[in-house]
């Protein structure tokens, strides 16, 4: 039976009562809901013919498809706090929780007329945190709500479309939680008869639309993680990932017996999306924060309101291919599908001098030209580069959270500074051939290009993106047996060479090459050092960013990059980019007015924290390329540990050397086909089948031949040469000039969330990783970490004179100290109960001065004295606590162990020196012990001819002791080899103890 003319009793009811609306609002909602969703009565509405087919509904029958519902609407419903999971660990659980439905009847669709509404883009509006995907026999419908779960948007999705096409219609009107109910209670109605409404699954997010050979599919975010919080906005990890088939059930099973078709969705499934993949849903993470505060500023300043972020053609945009479809389809394709990057996220707070800096480190990974190690080297022919990585480092003092400073002053906080740095293949055209089982397959330049036209592209580039200058660190081997390195040594030399020919002047290219692996391997080199020293020359010439307004506080711009590399931009590269962040990092402290001068050192937990922060950014881009971790670490080149870290690297070696045998193969195909690089035709080769990937990645040469070609000599765009300064802070023009922050920026509601009630150790900001995540330099012999800060800002003489004072309240220093207030939360660890805290809270415990060694005694005398028989329990654990503080703070010993001490120091200088054959004085116990033997029981020790014989036999050893000769088996010392050669053990063979 047709399901469009399929009712039961309870959808006639409905009709009856939807009749009484008027006409514009059953069209609405019949366009919205499809031809079986809602029905009408026939009796007094005709019905469109098209609706009774299972054809998509045509959006243009109604001059407004998606005009508001004639009912009035009713006050949003009262926001109960909702109660967090007690064992959850973070403040939202890791998978998302449905749309709540209730099960009223299709008469609840009864509102009054006149109804209030709003639509996107109007003020109000947040953006969707949670989706809802229902299904029924030949629509999906997906139900987003923001981050309160109070306003709600609802998409349709086409299962009947044709092959290859992309129903999708997307309703602009924006519903409080009553209204949605009620839709999606009128959409279970009108399709009781083939099984009603039915939630399909809970997500974070739409990734895009992909199809293969047939229809399209959904992917979504089913679990995530919360790794950081930049300005109020949350980071997420995501953890877990889910294709839909957008397709009936009938014709998924047909889709499912094409081998071609399930090869694909194999092929897909090689790409882990739950590892180091990361989005965001009010902060764009695909750029720096030097250009998002700036292109908000430029908006303001020109009086536009930017709602909807600009992903289009970004390099580090990983779906851009999933996100096509998509943008054809939908008007506002950011508010259902999200943006995500593929690379590093890690965010750490320290505490310094009391107070907290935050220490956040991105990286972004280009999609282009984007590969395993060996299948991608070098550049493409449009200058994009392999393992093109961007690395942020974020330092802020968490004073307030969001980017907006008092006033408010919009993008103004001067709190945040960053630096930027960029990780790049050398951009030449060279490859390496891994067909064969050497670990190390030769280099080939395969094209010698006169005029370097990708390393122009590729410069161009970074001018675009970074401005100028941009400082090379060239860290391949310059002197080799047999060349290998050397060979892209020499070629990039030229091509620096010859492009800074046309550059002007403060604005070329600075090259630095230096063997960082020869100087490692080296005795008399200092490679950090070095590093070092490049470092500071980088960050003088590069600057760094600091965000701020002109009247109050001094802002800078950071103009150009630091682009390091080595063969495989892994090992080598991730230390010299560590020392670089290094030296940024005391830049960065300095204008925060966290340290004096832009120095920190090696032996300090900032430094230490760094350390293991890039430490872990090596490891993650090392395996989404060279499928290992990093091979030789900082310790490695610190030459620290180095029993262990040679082992380690033999280790890690070995695995990069399987994975690029083995997967790699299998690992690009699923990058191709995830970033669009390979896309099903009919009449072409399959995916598996390409014997190379090399023309998915470079230009067709039938698309640029014709054109005019570049010139060779002005290979650059001047304007991207040009210098970059910060834009004024003017604030919001003309009608967004008396609008409040949560217009512009919902860091509020997403951070702060008004409607949960959230528990502190749940919160992403309050457990966020500290210094004793990572083991510091030093440690105490108690195992507390032994706090190492630089040095403080010079307080003034007033500070100083107050400063002076002692203070005795021990309560009053721990909390104070932030160093005392660790030590003390470990060792409350340690103690039973909580009476480290109970003692804590006595005002009446002082720090005592050190006794001197004249009543050293007395102490442990009145304590001895005061050893009584307590009754009391609590009493007597009070008592013990008292006197193991007492002992602690006034460390004593008794006469009998300081004689002890005395004796056993003293006991080297009372020794005496031989100088004569004379018998030494005081030495009765020798002297006793040689004169108990008798020279008649020395007469009595003979020794046998086979004595004399075996240690004749022993002592003479022939010219080849290594060589054992037939004439030297029966010879006693050969005994245990003799052993061997019957194929007995060397050891005996002892029962064991079980």
């Amino acid at each position: 039976m047709d399901e469009s003319t399929s009712t039961d009793c309870q959808g006639e009811r409905s009709q009856q009562s939807l009749t009484t609306f008027p006409d514009t609002s059953n069209q609405t909602t019949q366009s919205l809901l499809g031809d079986q969703e809602v029905h009408r009565s026939s009796t007094e509405h005709d019905i469109d013919p098209q609706l009774k087919t299972d054809a998509a509904p045509s959006i243009a029958a109604s001059p407004d498809p998606f005009a508001p519902l004639p009912y009035s609407s009713a006050l949003p419903p009262k926001q109960e706090p909702v109660l967090l999971d007690a064992g959850s660990e973070d403040d939202e659980p890791a998978t998302a929780t449905g749309f709540e439905r209730s099960t009223s009847p299709a008469s609840a669709l009864h509102r009054n007329r006149g109804a209030e509404y709003q639509k996107v883009g109007e003020e109000g509006v947040c953006k969707m945190h949670r989706f809802s995907l229902y299904e029924t026999v030949n629509r999906f419908y997906l139900v987003g709500g923001d981050v309160l779960d109070q306003k709600f948007r609802i998409l349709k999705i086409d299962r009947t479309a044709d092959s290859g096409d992309l129903v999708v219609v997307e309703d602009e009107i924006v519903y409080t939680r009553k209204e949605m109910n009620q839709l999606l209670n009128a959409v279970d109605d009108g399709n009781k008869a083939s099984g009603g409404l039915r939630l399909k699954c809970t997500t974070w997010g739409v990734l895009g639309f992909i199809r293969f050979t047939g229809a399209y599919y959904m992917l979504v975010i089913t679990k995530r993680s919360q790794v950081a919080m930049i300005g109020g906005h949350y980071v997420y990890q995501i953890d877990g990932t889910e294709l839909i088939s957008l397709t009936t059930s009938s014709s998924r099973s047909k889709a499912e017996r094409v081998p071609e078709e399930a090869r694909f969705v194999s092929t897909l499934s090689n790409l882990d999306l739950s590892r180091s993949f990361y989005f965001s849903y009010t902060y764009d993470i695909t750029r720096s924060l030097q250009l998002n505060i700036i292109r908000e500023r430029n908006t303001f300043g020109q009086g536009l309101l930017r709602k909807n972020l600009d992903y289009h053609d970004g390099m580090f945009v990983w779906n851009q291919h999933l996100l096509s479809p998509a943008s054809k389809a939908l008007q506002n394709v950011y508010d259902w599908c999200l943006p995500i990057i593929h690379g590093f996220v890690d965010q750490t707070n320290i505490s310094i001098h009391t107070r907290t800096i935050s220490i956040t480190v991105i990286a972004r990974r280009s999609r282009l030209f984007a590969g395993a190690r060996f299948l991608k080297r070098g550049a493409n022919d449009l200058g994009f580069v392999a393992n093109d990585v961007e690395t942020e480092q974020i330092v802020s003092e968490v004073v307030t959270t969001s980017f907006h400073a008092p006033g408010p002053q919009l993008y103004a906080n001067p709190t945040f500074t960053s630096y930027v740095q960029h990780r790049g293949s050398i951009p030449l055209h060279w490859t390496q051939d891994n067909s064969g089982v050497t670990p190390k397959p030769d280099i080939e330049l395969n094209l010698v290009d006169p005029f370097f036209s990708a390393a122009a592209l590729h410069f161009d580039n970074l001018f675009e993106r970074y401005g100028a200058r941009i400082y090379v660190l060239n860290l391949v081997k310059s002197r080799e047996r047999i060349p290998r390195e050397s060979i892209l040594l020499h070629e990039y030399t030229n091509a620096i060479t010859y492009l800074n020919q046309s550059l002007p002047e403060g604005k070329k290219i600075l090259y630095k090459a230096w063997d960082m692996s020869r100087a490692s391997k080296s005795r008399d080199q200092d490679v950090i050092g070095t590093l070092e020293a490049h470092a500071r020359d980088i960050v003088g010439h590069t600057g760094f960013f600091r965000n701020g307004d002109s009247v109050y506080w001094e802002s800078s711009i950071q103009n150009g990059v630091a682009r390091t590399n080595c063969i495989d931009c892994l090992d080598r590269t991730n230390a010299a980019q560590f020392i670089i962040g290094k030296c940024a990092l005391g830049h960065q402290l300095q204008a925060l007015g966290i340290i004096p001068n832009e120095t920190v050192e090696f032996e300090t937990d900032v430094v230490n924290v760094l350390s293991h922060m890039y430490h872990a950014h090596g490891d993650m881009i090392a395996i989404q390329y060279g499928g290992s971790h990093l091979v030789n670490t900082m310790a490695t080149y610190r030459k620290i540990n180095q029993w262990s870290s040679q082992s380690r690297d033999m280790v890690e070696s070995f695995k990069r050397y399987y994975n690029n045998s083995f997967l790699d193969r299998q690992r690009q195909e699923a990058y191709n086909l995830f970033l669009g690089n390979y896309t099903f035709a009919q009449g072409q080769p399959m995916l598996w089948d390409l014997a190379t990937d090399y023309y998915l990645h470079h230009a067709d040469p039938r698309a640029w031949s014709q054109r005019r070609r570049k010139n060779y000599i002005k290979w650059f765009d001047p304007s991207h040469l040009e210098q970059r300064s910060m834009p004024q802070e003017v604030g919001p023009k003309g009608a967004l000039a008396n609008k409040s922050i949560d217009f512009f920026d919902e860091y509020w509601l997403e951070y702060y969330r008004p409607t949960n009630l959230s528990a502190f150790p749940k919160i992403l900001s309050y457990k966020v990783n500290s210094a004793r995540k990572y083991p510091t330099p030093k440690e105490s012999q108690d195992g507390i970490s032994e706090l190492n800060v630089p040095q403080p800002m010079p307080v003034s003489k007033n500070k100083q004179q107050n400063n002076d004072k002692p203070e005795t309240d021990v309560s009053s220093m721990i909390t104070s100290n932030p160093e005392s207030l660790e030590k003390s939360s470990l060792l409350s660890e340690k103690l039973p109960g909580n009476a480290l805290s109970d003692w804590l809270r006595q005002p009446n415990h002082q720090l005592q001065p050190e006794p001197t060694p004249k009543d050293s005694s007395k102490p442990l005398k009145n304590a001895q004295q005061a050893e009584k028989p307590l009754k009391d329990k609590s009493a007597a654990t009070q008592w013990t606590l008292n006197q193991f503080v007492a002992n602690s703070l006034n460390p004593t010993v008794v006469d009998s162990e300081a004689d002890e001490y005395m004796r056993y120091i003293n006991h080297p200088s009372n020794l005496p020196l031989v100088v004569s054959t004379e018998d030494p004085p005081h030495n009765s116990d020798f002297l006793a012990y040689i004169q108990s033997n008798s020279p008649d029981a020395a007469a009595q020790i003979l020794s046998t001819d086979d004595d004399i014989a075996d240690f004749e036999e022993f002592v003479n050893v022939g010219d080849d002791p290594l060589t054992v000769t037939d004439a030297d088996t029966p010879k006693k010392r050969y005994k245990a080899y003799r052993q061997w050669l019957k194929g007995r053990s060397l050891f005996k063979q002892q029962r064991a103890d079980l």
